[in-house]
């Protein structure tokens, strides 16, 4: 059978992406792989990255971007058939669940990992071809339940998932003071599931609207513009006023941008856990000894593994997450402005670009 598949691909950096049409044969789906007809794609830094801020795709281009995709799986291969006609949420980060690291579950550094719009083409188009390995199925009686639409969900796979894989590394317990530094995108949902599961939760933003937002699910707010010193001594008398924990935070580096990051390391404390999500090429200057005298450790947090999924796209389906008013749809051929927008902070909203009716 011939599906037609529309998209929109990166010619080259810093170029507007270019639309194309192409038949694509289904009998040609590796056993393992299924045909996902793209309910929605969200827009993710790390896209803009790619087409702005020369980081590297590991496909050559021309490359179909996107990696926040919810769908319908519409075509499969022979040993993927249970999958045909499911609901699913497609990780942005797919391991291969077999080699030494997997087995370690450490899939998030599995060397033949597969990310949609990064190793291969992804779901900036009508439909996406993604390993069935580690696809997240989404019930549609609850999703019906929820009022959500499957498009919406498409944020989870990254957006919502990536904050609550750094959570669980961070080994956040209830009654935990979470510190989140930047809460435009990430750090939005990452409030959100600290709060969920018990955490005692402060927001730091460059922007009061942005901190104005997350206000329901954070009990304190703070302003990055008072500086570093300030923002400490609010911190602690915080704590201090509501009895909680002096040490042990677990601060989530939210923000991408390196004078979050610097912030974000300026708050550890004696036995903290300091979780980057965000992401610059931007170098920053710390005093990494602070890591040593406190007991402190730091990691990053690449992607969610695909085990995770269905626990977060419950959280969000049940309503302890809220998707609707952090996003926005688009459609697919407003790739190019959208882009745009985001690159200049225009966007409240994280943008979710939906294709038009799929042809064939």
């Amino acid at each position: 059978m011939t599906r037609q598949i529309q998209g929109w691909q990166m010619v080259a950096p810093k170029q507007p992406m270019e639309s194309y049409h192409r038949s694509f044969d289904t009998d040609s789906l590796p056993p393992d792989r299924v045909l996902v007809e793209v309910a929605g794609c969200g827009v993710c830094h790390t896209d803009l990255g790619f087409l702005y801020e020369d980081v590297p795709t590991r496909h050559a281009l021309p490359l179909t971007l996107g990696h926040e995709i919810s769908g319908r799986v519409v075509e499969t291969g022979e040993r993927a058939r249970s999958w045909l006609g499911r609901a699913v949420v497609v990780p942005a980060v797919i391991p291969c669940g077999s080699c030494p690291d997997c087995r370690s579950r450490r899939g998030a550094i599995c060397g033949q990992q597969f990310f949609p719009g990064n190793d291969d083409n992804g779901g900036f188009a009508s439909h996406v071809v993604v390993p069935s390995q580690g696809l997240c199925p989404v019930d549609e009686a609850s999703l019906a339940k929820s009022g959500l639409e499957l498009a919406s969900l498409a944020v989870v796979a990254d957006a919502v998932t990536t904050p609550y894989q750094a959570i669980l590394n961070s080994g956040l317990d209830r009654g935990d003071v979470a510190v989140f530094v930047g809460v435009g995108g990430v750090g939005t949902f990452g409030v959100q599931l600290a709060t969920a599961m018990g955490a005692h939760v402060a927001a730091i933003d460059v922007d009061r609207e942005r901190l104005d937002r997350v206000e329901d699910f954070t009990e304190l707010t703070l302003e990055a513009t008072l500086g570093q010193r300030a923002i400490k001594q609010a911190l602690r008398a915080w704590v201090r006023e509501a009895g909680y924990a002096a040490t042990r935070w677990k601060i989530f580096e939210t923000s991408g941008h390196p004078e979050g990051q610097s912030l974000a390391f300026s708050l550890i404390n004696h036995g903290a856990h300091l979780g980057v999500v965000g992401y610059t090429r931007q170098r920053i200057e710390v005093r990494l000894g602070n890591l040593m005298a406190f007991d402190a450790t730091a990691r990053g947090t690449w992607g969610c593994l695909p085990e995770h999924y269905p626990a977060v796209v419950e959280r969000v389906l049940s309503g302890q997450v809220i998707v609707s008013p952090f996003v926005e749809q688009y459609n697919l051929d407003q790739i190019n402005d959208v882009f745009e927008a985001v690159r200049r902070h225009e966007l409240r909203s994280r943008p979710i670009l939906i294709p038009g009716p799929p042809a064939g």
